[in-house]
This record gives structure tokens, sequence and C-alpha cells, in this order.
């Protein structure tokens, strides 16, 4: 099993959730955060001085799969999640040992 984190920006997180609900792939965590990458923030006006952003708002979605869903998931949520704009986010995938459900004793390796 692989777990699938993607940093993406918070108005794309509708799109993303329904491509991977219409996939068949519902259970998911959506952690808010801050970050930012190669763009190193915004310039935005306020009352008319220039203002540095340094940390813009993200959505972080976590996804469980197993092996053979990663490249799916990728693809699902490069095409949902693509803008074409620095700042899109990335993708991160690392190895699960084990995952157990808390209300059973289901345990998958």
């Amino acid at each position: 099993m692989k777990m699938v984190q993607a940093i993406i920006r918070p108005e794309r997180l509708d799109a993303v959730k329904k491509a991977l609900e219409d996939q068949g792939f519902i259970a998911l965590t959506i952690i808010e955060s801050k970050g930012r990458g190669e763009q190193k923030g915004i310039t935005l006006e306020y009352r008319g001085k220039k203002v540095e952003v340094d940390m813009l708002p993200k959505i972080k979605i976590e996804v469980v799969v197993h092996d053979e869903d990663v490249e799916k998931i990728i693809s699902i949520v490069r095409g949902a999640g693509r803008t074409g704009k620095f700042g899109d986010g990335k993708i991160f995938v690392m190895p699960v040992e084990m995952m157990a459900k808390v209300r059973t004793d289901e345990v998958w390796t």
C-alpha cells in the first residue's frame, strides 16, 4: 500500500474531490495548510501599499491506496488540480506498512 499526498490550490479542492470520487476513490483526508514553492509567495496591494505574502494557503489531500492505484490517483489529481500557473502543487508517494481500522479489528499489510 502507498500513501499519496497531494498539495493543491484551495480553489481546486472541489474539482479534485469530485474527480477522485467519480473514479471510486472516496476515502481521503484533507488538511488546510500554508506553504510556498518556487514562486516564493506573491505581492498584493493593500490600501495603496504593496504587501508581500510569503506563505500561501494550500490544501493537503492524503489517500491510502493499493500500489496498483498510485498512477491513477496521480493522474486524477494532475488533471483536476492543474491550472498551469506557479503554485499548482506537488504530489508525494510514501510506503504504508500497515493500516488498521479503529472501529473494527480489520488490518491490512
